[in-house]
């Protein structure tokens, strides 16, 4: 694993932001808001063994493999975390993601509050954002009009959803999905605000700031 990823506080200039959210709790709508608002942002393209769903492409929505691969690949130390959610594998690339951040470059994880712990536990800089629906039967519904799952799939869905929601009070920002709109507004607020950061600001300025405490 890229040392990089093991270091106390956050290499380079670039900030990493982990989103997590229950099934259906629109995630991922909030990440293409997002990404639109912030183009200079990237977007981790996670490792999953789950088959891919109607309109998904290899490489951009995921890196779809099979489970001998996926082991393969945790075994030789490739994933910065992984968890294993809905009977599937999901992994996260750490040389990916050493390369991005070390470039400077902002780096957003759409995961579950698993990898998000195990995040947490390797880089301190790390930004947790947790989506919460704002009812279980919001998310029920939103489940349903998806049309992608049998009754019986949904209801074990949002037996899992209650689980992940309990786990919101450890990430460091929590944000209601009511109105969408304001929602994708409070993102776009956590990330401008992380980078103002001022430990983040003394080191992408270090040159500036040097000239400015000793002319």
């Amino acid at each position: 694993m890229p040392t990089v990823i093991a270091t106390p506080s956050p290499p380079a200039s670039g900030c990493l932001f982990v989103l997590a959210a229950p099934s259906g709790g629109g995630k991922t709508s909030l990440v293409k808001a997002l990404l639109e608002r912030e183009p200079g942002m990237r977007l981790s393209v996670s490792y999953t063994t789950r088959t891919p769903r109607p309109g998904e492409q290899h490489g951009i929505d995921y890196h779809f493999v099979d489970e001998a691969k996926f082991m393969a690949l945790k075994d030789a130390g490739e994933f910065l975390e992984h968890a294993q959610v809905h009977d599937n594998w999901y992994a996260t690339s750490s040389t990916w993601l050493a390369r991005e951040v070390q470039a400077g470059h902002d780096v957003l994880l759409e995961i579950d509050w698993q990898g998000a712990r195990q995040v947490r536990e390797l880089i301190a800089g790390a930004v947790l954002i947790f989506i919460l629906p704002p009812s279980l039967a919001s998310l029920a519904e939103r489940l349903h009009k998806r049309g992608q799952d049998s009754p019986e799939v949904i209801a074990r869905r949002m037996e899992v959803a209650r689980e992940e929601m309990r786990h919101c009070g450890e990430f460091d920002y929590v944000i209601m999905n009511q109105d969408f709109a304001r929602a994708v507004d409070d993102l776009s607020v956590i990330v401008r605000a992380a980078r103002l950061a001022a430990s983040r600001q003394l080191q992408r300025h270090a040159a500036l700031i040097a000239k400015l405490m000793h002319p």
